[in-house]
């Protein structure tokens, strides 16, 4: 799991070649997303953890996790047109965005909207559940997959079938509240073979739940090719503050 290089990004032309390109250039233009926030903040998850990273929230989920740290998300928000949000996000003069919720990949349009921002010389992040098919997300991107456990709730809506989809950018997060959630992520992760297809996998615990040095002592117990990961923003700010 070495350090990948993460400079590859180049800014689009923004030529229009044809009446095609044209047309879907008009449509783009006119596309909308329900966004719940947009801020500037630290990266608090993820191999990314620690850099500065601009956040677009986008409305709406279909699942619901006991855990849950953002159910603001579930409805609250208003439409705003794609070039606005990538002119809201750029106007930060910051390289690094996420995209999140929610669950982002429930609105099409944030297929647009993330080949927009990696147009315009973005690292582009996408934190998604496992429940929905990455496979039509722009290739620039970095995935994020939070692939459920049993104590979530909501295990069996994991789309499995996401698996063969994953590459040497994406990495794989499992929210863990019990050492029957670790079992589990532990053979998942052996059963598909995650340390291999992904840039990493993330044992992360639910906070306030569990200790997490107990997922730690299990890690280092099983050998596991995993890493170990906190709530960082957690820890900097009020737990259940907004905008951070």
């Amino acid at each position: 799991m070495a350090d990948r290089d993460r400079s590859d990004y180049s800014r689009g032309n923004g030529m229009v070649r044809n009446s095609a390109d044209l047309t879907i250039s008009m449509k783009t233009e006119e596309a909308t997303l329900t966004i719940n926030e947009i801020y500037h903040s630290i990266q608090g998850e993820s191999t990314w953890a620690g850099r500065p990273c601009v956040f677009v929230r986008l409305t709406f989920c279909n699942l619901r996790c006991n855990y849950c740290d953002t159910a603001y998300a579930f409805y609250e928000g208003e439409k705003m047109p794609l070039p606005e949000i990538v002119e809201r996000v750029t106007a930060f003069s910051c390289p690094l965005v996420e995209i999140t919720g929610g669950e982002p990949l429930l609105q099409k349009n944030v297929l647009p909207l993330m080949t927009m921002l990696a147009d315009a010389g973005m690292i582009v992040l996408l934190e998604t559940s496992g429940a929905h098919d990455i496979s039509k997300v722009d290739p620039r991107v970095y995935r994020i997959m939070d692939l459920k456990t049993p104590g979530s709730g909501e295990c069996d809506r994991n789309l499995w079938s996401n698996i063969p989809h994953l590459t040497l950018r994406d990495e794989v997060k499992f929210v863990i509240g019990s050492h029957e959630d670790y079992e589990w992520s532990r053979e998942k992760m052996r059963e598909h073979d995650l340390s291999k297809k992904c840039h990493a996998v993330l044992f992360s615990p639910i906070f306030g739940r569990i200790e997490p040095r107990e997922i730690v002592e299990w890690m280092l117990a099983d050998k596991l090719e995993a890493r170990f990961q906190l709530q960082m923003h957690k820890f900097i700010w009020a737990p259940t503050a907004r905008g951070v």
